[in-house]
């Protein structure tokens, strides 16, 4: 029962993902062969809801659940982001899916998606035991 209140608000997650039609698979292509605006309208609302609520979390010197203070690091540039996000893009473009809606195309009956959540945790594994060797 302690994670209760994270399965209840991941199906939720799950449920808004599968309405919006973010998982779709046409949805993602029209983005990338750029046919239609709704992802990049629903991504540019993720975007400016997080920058709003970074802002607030500032200002406000908000206190996460346990009461401790959020605090938000310093991010410095280096190549390995660039370098890193196209190779997710492209991943993204090929499969159709980002790690975040995998779990809902399963729950909504693409089993396929089951090979890419696999692919993807081979992927953070992969990561983490390469991550010192990697360019900054």
């Amino acid at each position: 029962m302690k994670y209760f209140k994270y399965l209840v608000l991941g199906t939720l997650f799950g449920i808004i993902l599968t309405k919006s039609e973010v998982i779709s698979w046409f949805r993602i292509q029209e983005m990338f062969r750029f046919q239609a605006f709704h992802m990049y309208g629903v991504i540019g609302s993720a975007i400016l809801v997080g920058m709003i609520s970074i802002q607030l979390i500032k200002r406000n010197r908000l206190k996460s659940m346990d009461g401790e203070p959020i605090v938000l690091a310093d991010k410095k540039f280096n190549h390995g982001i660039w370098i890193g996000g196209f190779i997710f893009g492209l991943g993204w473009a090929l499969t159709g899916a980002c790690p975040g809606p995998l779990f809902a195309q399963l729950g909504s009956g693409i089993g396929s998606a089951a090979v890419l959540i696999l692919a993807a945790l081979a992927g953070t594994w992969t990561y983490s035991a390469l991550r010192e060797k990697l360019p900054y």
